[in-house]
C-alpha cells in the first residue's frame, strides 16, 4: 500500500485536525464522576501506545484505576500526603527563574483567579494543591512508570506517551490533567501498585468526562511566539542578528490550551 492511499486524506486536512486538537485540549481540574468505559479506554491506549521511543523501546508501563480501585487511590493516597513528606523517584526543580517563573506565575494567579482565591488566601490555596491528590474527582487515573535502568531517556520517552494520551484523550471526547503532583509521593505509589524496584514513576494522568460548568475548568494559559522559542542557524553573518532577534520576549504570547 502506497502512503498516498494509506493516508487519503491531504496533508493540509491532517495539519488543521491536529491543529484543532492541540488548541482546544486543556488540562481538566474538574472531572465529572461517570466512568469511561472500557472499550473507549482501550482505543485511547491503542493510541498512546503508538508514540514514538528511543530504539523503538517503549519504556512507559501504566497502572490505570476504575471503579472501587480509583475512590481507593483517592483516599489512601489525600490521607498519606498529609502525613509524610515528599519523595519522588526523580527530582524536582530546584527552582524557576525568568521566563519559566514568569510563565509558571502566569498560570498559577489564572488557577487562582478562576476559583476566586485571594492572594495570600493560604488556606484555600493549600485545599486546591490537595486536589491534586484526590484526582480532581475524576474516574480514572493512569500512573506512568519507566525502566530504571534507561535513565532520562526513557523518562524522555514517558513524557511523549503522556502527551500522545493527552491528545488521544482530547480526540475521543475526553478530558485529562497531566500530574507531576503525584509522582513525588512515588514511594506510596510503588507499594500501592506493587510497582517492582526496577521501575521508576515519572507522572500520572487523572482522565474522564469534564465538568465544562466548573469555573477551574474555564481558563487557558497562553503560549510562547514559536519566534521565541527557535534559534535559526543560516550560516555566515546572519546567524548573529537571527540569534539577537529571537532572544527578544513576545509582547504577547498566543492564547492556548495548558
Amino acid at each position: 500500500m502506497s502512503p498516498t492511499s494509506a493516508h487519503p486524506e491531504s496533508s493540509t486536512e491532517l495539519h488543521e485536525a491536529l491543529g484543532r486538537i492541540l488548541a482546544d485540549r486543556f488540562t481538566c481540574r474538574q472531572f465529572r464522576p461517570d466512568p469511561v468505559p472500557r472499550g473507549t479506554i482501550e482505543r485511547l491506549l491503542e493510541l498512546a501506545q503508538r508514540t514514538p521511543s528511543w530504539c523503538n523501546t517503549q519504556p512507559w508501563h501504566v497502572h490505570l484505576t476504575e471503579g472501587a480501585a480509583t475512590e481507593e487511590l483517592r483516599t489512601k493516597l489525600t490521607a498519606h500526603v498529609q502525613s509524610h513528606p515528599a519523595a519522588p523517584d526523580f527530582p524536582f526543580p530546584t527552582r524557576y527563574t525568568g521566563v519559566h517563573r514568569q510563565r509558571r506565575r502566569e498560570c498559577g494567579f489564572q488557577l487562582y483567579d478562576s476559583l476566586g482565591i485571594a492572594k495570600g488566601d493560604q488556606e484555600r490555596t493549600l485545599r486546591q494543591m490537595m486536589r491534586n491528590f484526590e484526582l480532581f474527582d475524576a474516574p480514572h487515573v493512569a500512573i506512568i512508570t519507566t525502566e530504571a535502568d534507561l535513565g532520562v531517556y526513557g523518562a524522555v520517552d514517558c513524557g511523549l506517551y503522556i502527551n500522545t494520551f493527552l491528545l488521544a484523550a482530547h480526540s475521543l471526547g475526553l478530558a485529562a490533567a497531566p500530574q507531576a503532583a503525584l509522582a513525588s509521593y512515588s514511594d506510596f505509589l510503588r507499594a500501592h501498585f506493587a510497582i517492582p524496584d526496577n521501575r521508576r514513576v515519572v507522572a500520572a494522568i487523572s482522565f474522564g468526562h469534564p465538568d465544562t460548568d466548573h469555573p477551574v475548568n474555564s481558563f487557558r494559559t497562553t503560549r510562547e511566539q514559536p519566534g521565541n522559542a527557535v534559534t535559526w542557524h543560516t550560516g555566515g553573518a546572519a546567524d548573529a542578528t537571527t540569534r539577537h532577534r529571537v532572544a527578544s520576549p513576545s509582547p504577547s504570547p498566543s492564547p492556548s490550551p495548558r
